[in-house]
């Protein structure tokens, strides 16, 4: 019994180390000029805190500059937009340099664009340029189980596509009108912020994937590196190369850790809303993501 008793004591001041840790940790961080690294990583969504929190380094004074890590798929179009747009808030007033790292395709590498620089390792998976939409037919299943379902609309492009009825031609044509002006948005964005037109434009947003290496060769990324690549660049335009970098985030990420310690959610539906699965299935949404 004394055993079992220390045990829990020893759990009990463990998570009192780590609230402490989370709460406290990003607050003793010396004052004074810094470069502010961000890390964007696995499924973008809308996330208006984090794109708060990316603005706001614009109005920093101390934020000399702006080191994003992207390690992600993509996600959706929505929240890749507005990731770019608040990454492009900062670079109009300071430097902005990308580094790529396992992943950066799609939403991630809309993220990436929007920085003034764009470092990839030579085999970071970069490109997947294009949208997706996925819709669930389960017609044949209903049949096995002999369920049917009834709809009633109010016209015929209400409620589509449904899991549970063909989607009509002229229906699916509209979808494919907002598919391929998405995909010409995003492909505009490309041309302007890698200086690419033409078939050279046309060949790097098809929606394949290239290496690191073929990226740079294709124009799709500045060089080929790491963190410290990103670092000797920001002191070419005249950061301190001195200057400390300090990871920015969220409160909720600090947190996470403890979050789930305490709370024991670390598997189900928990893991898959902290991922964002769950909001990508919820609903119509127009998808910028690695398949």
């Amino acid at each position: 019994m004394l055993r079992f008793i220390t045990f829990w004591r020893v759990v009990a001041v463990l998570a009192l180390g780590l609230f402490a840790y989370a709460l406290f940790s990003g607050d003793g961080e010396p004052a004074g000029p810094y470069v502010a690294r961000h890390d964007l990583t696995g499924i973008i969504v809308l996330d208006d805190d984090r794109d708060a929190l990316i603005r706001d380094l614009a109005s920093d004074p101390d934020a000399a500059a702006l080191l994003l890590r992207i390690d992600s798929p993509g996600g959706t179009v929505t929240g890749a937009e507005a990731l770019y747009e608040a990454i492009r808030k900062v670079a109009e007033v300071k430097p902005v340099i990308a580094v790529m790292g396992e992943v950066a395709a799609s939403g991630g590498y809309l993220a990436a664009i929007a920085a003034d620089r764009i470092v990839a390792h030579g085999n970071t998976i970069t490109g997947s340029i294009g949208v997706i939409k996925q819709e669930v037919d389960i017609r044949g299943l209903m049949d096995l189980v002999g369920v049917q379902v009834s709809e009633r609309r109010s016209d015929v492009y209400k409620a589509r596509p449904s899991p549970f009825s063909a989607t009509p031609a002229q229906v699916a044509e509209w979808e494919d009108r907002m598919i391929g002006e998405a995909h010409e948005w995003f492909r505009g964005l490309v041309g302007d912020r890698r200086g690419l037109e033409g078939e050279a434009l046309v060949a790097v947003t098809d929606g394949r994937v290239f290496s690191g290496r073929q990226a740079l060769e294709r124009g799709l990324i500045d060089e080929v590196g790491g963190l410290e690549t990103a670092r000797a660049w920001l002191a070419s335009e005249g950061v301190d190369a001195g200057l400390p970098t300090r990871k920015v985030e969220k409160p909720s990420e600090k947190v996470s850790m403890l979050r789930d310690f305490l709370d024991m959610k670390v598997a189900g539906a928990t893991v898959l809303g902290e991922m964002g699965i769950g909001r990508l299935t919820g609903g119509v949404r127009l998808l910028s993501i690695l398949r």
